[in-house]
């Protein structure tokens, strides 16, 4: 037991047992203000985290639970039978997938690779029209407190307060299944909008059954009211007004947000794991800096990633807000590339992916973006380009290179309607881009390579945190190494005809590797192939496992802001023996992900469960080190498991 506390309220966040409820009796909506406790209570080391839970080994699949699978057919027809087409031909219907569906197929995915799943929201819609559409994909809200009848047992209790303790409904048994597998449940959530003007009602929200707001009837002011988006290159029309008819959610309005925040709450209790938020971009930063700040005070171990939708590097405010709301982002940046160079067969090819990673320095956290090929809002990959081996290609890259890999459920069942497909790279092919899923083989190389990559990705930490180097390059070939310590990947992928390479550097150590996908031998010499053959349309992959970190206590420590010249080393030191006991020869080093940020896996073992001090230093070849110019850091490292810390360079001096 300690009597200390970090000095940076965002390195400590004490759970629930160090809780203060400061309860306003005026609101219906209880207001839990967490503060720490006092410096002289005893803390819990057991119960110290950081700020979100290590995410990058994940691989997740996207599904539209409506499309996915019928499990329960009783609770097809739901509130409003209309609302259901039995035919699966009218695309703006419920077609009766659910969560039973999503437990049946649970095995499959597993088998897969899948480590986590994400599903759109599953609260309580709308049942009704809205330009011939009913809320399928879960974006129109009536109660954030409540389940979507049409995805749990018809005799289910939909309702949060009867269901809480008990936890008794199919969606606990979602998540139970889900943990008995060592998988993760990442909720859908919007918090910028409920519902559009549905037969005369426009924003009607609940609090588990009971009516709290109405946007024709908004006294309380928890709408905004300037009417729809008119013009996209102004900021505060984006952020203000409506989305399609939307009715937007007036962050100013405490109500309003003790709401949203203790609701998501809630379902964290019921066991979800990760967050993916919709329409981030439609909202100010400070609304969402509060928010994610709740979220981890509430379950420290939670991730949370948010939707900027067609983000880009080089876009400002989206990069502002991927360095500073408290989550990531779905890397649309890389998305598109992607579908550009492959999808759409660009000449300019893999060039218009380095164009991209190029600007990884941009953001705090490269290797945690989001990354994906397609997803609901966009035209399926195999719109844009029919050529299974062009898919594969795609989906071997979105595996091994940078950020977390996302799938759109049925890509591995090369699942996609191209009906009404007329414009292929921006267009959006909302409804037909969610058929429902028709396939289940286990078979399929786009299955086979997603189980053997997802594996990869676990086994060797060069894939899911190392840094990316390229080592060749033309519109038609794209040769890059993965790094982490001596851990290394190297991938050559192909879309053209078949080539060789005269000579590729690989990084690897000198003796025959074998390909993960093909089992083909290739023998590297002094780190290199020579005459490197790549058939037409074909991805290699080689991989390398170096030593693992292993200690008591891992902390994964990132720091960024720190400009460094080639040769230029940074390390960490403080007043432990791991890290020295300020001895700068004895420092720990990080490595290198980009110009704006580096990385290492720290073990602790006789300081764990002690606090320390540390703070970043840079070495500089025949002159003086370049230490932060601060005090120090102070961090209680967790008692076991593995921690975060998340740090910006102080500026420094020679001293």
């Amino acid at each position: 037991m300690s009597k200390y506390l970090p000095m940076e309220s965002e390195s400590l966040s004490p759970t629930s047992s160090s809780q203060y409820e400061v309860k306003n009796p005026q609101s219906k909506i209880e207001e839990v203000v967490t503060s720490p406790p006092p410096p002289e209570t005893d803390i819990d080391l057991e119960f110290l985290f950081t700020r979100d839970i290590e995410f990058r080994q994940e691989t997740i699949y996207f599904i539209v639970v409506d499309r996915f699978f019928d499990g329960d057919s009783n609770n097809n027809e739901g509130p409003n039978p209309e609302l259901y087409d039995p035919t699966n031909q009218e695309w703006g219907k419920y077609w009766g997938g659910d969560l039973q569906g999503i437990i049946d197929k649970l095995d499959y995915l597993k088998n897969l690779g899948v480590t986590a799943i994400w599903l759109t929201p599953l609260f309580e819609q709308v049942e009704d029209l809205f330009i011939e559409s009913a809320a399928i994909h879960g974006y129109w809200t009536k109660d954030f407190k409540r389940l979507n009848p049409r995805f749990i047992a018809a005799d289910d209790d939909p309702s949060l307060n009867k269901t809480q303790e008990e936890k008794n409904t199919v969606f606990d048994r979602l998540i139970t299944e889900l943990h008995k597998r060592q998988m993760k449940l990442v909720l859908d959530i919007v918090c910028n909008h409920s519902s559009p003007d549905t037969g005369g009602s426009k924003g009607e929200l609940y609090d588990d059954g009971v009516k709290i707001a109405d946007f024709h009837d908004d006294k309380n002011h928890w709408y905004h009211h300037y009417g729809e988006v008119t013009d996209w290159e102004n900021d505060w029309q984006v952020q203000n007004c409506e989305l399609a008819g939307l009715a937007t959610f007036n962050e100013n309005n405490i109500q309003y947000r003790n709401y949203i925040k203790s609701a998501i709450k809630q379902w964290l209790d019921r066991g979800v794991d990760a967050l993916r938020v919709d329409t981030v971009k439609h909202m100010p930063i400070w609304f969402w800096q509060e928010f994610t700040g709740e979220m981890y005070n509430h379950k420290p171990d939670v991730f949370i990633c948010g939707e900027w939708i067609y983000s880009h590097p080089e876009d400002d405010r989206a990069v502002e807000f991927t360095n500073n709301a408290g989550m990531t982002i779905l890397d649309f940046g890389l998305c598109m590339a992607i579908r550009q160079a492959l999808g759409a067969q660009d000449d300019k090819g893999f060039y218009l992916i380095h164009d991209i990673l190029d600007l990884d320095y941009r953001y705090n956290g490269a290797t945690e973006l989001i990354t994906f090929i397609d997803n609901h809002d966009m035209h399926r990959f195999q719109t844009l380009n029919p050529d299974a081996d062009i898919l594969r290609l795609a989906v071997n890259l979105l595996m091994t290179t940078r950020g977390i890999p996302c799938l759109f459920y049925g890509t591995e069942q090369y699942l996609h309607n191209d009906t009404n497909a007329d414009e292929k790279i921006y267009g959006n092919n909302d409804p037909y881009n969610r058929p429902m899923m028709e396939s289940w083989d286990t078979d399929t190389a786009i299955y086979k390579d997603v189980r053997k990559l997802s594996g990869l990705r676990r086994l060797n930490p060069a894939v899911s945190m190392g840094s990316q180097w390229e080592k060749y390059i033309t519109p038609d070939v794209y040769c890059y190494v993965r790094r982490y310590r001596d851990s290394r990947c190297f991938v050559a992928l192909n879309r053209g005809d078949a080539v060789i390479i005269e000579e590729v550097d690989t990084e690897l150590p000198d003796r025959e590797h074998t390909c993960v996908l093909t089992g083909r031998k290739f023998e590297v010499q002094d780190g290199k192939i020579v005459n490197l053959e790549l058939d037409a349309k074909q991805g290699i992959i080689l991989s390398h496992v170096g030593e693992r970190v292993k200690a008591q206590t891992i902390v994964r420590a990132q720091l960024n802001g720190v400009r460094t010249l080639p040769g230029e080393r940074v390390v960490v030191i403080g007043d432990c023996p791991e890290l020295g006991n300020w001895d700068l020869a004895k420092a720990y080093p990080l490595e290198y992900i980009n110009s704006n940020t580096w990385f290492a896996e720290i073990p602790f073992n006789e300081s764990a469960g002690k606090l320390i001090s540390y703070k970043y230093a840079l070495l500089r070849e025949g002159t003086s080190p370049l230490r932060e110019n601060l005090v120090f850091r102070r961090w209680v490292i967790a008692s076991e498991g593995t921690v975060k810390w998340r740090d910006t360079w102080a500026s420094g001096g020679d001293f």
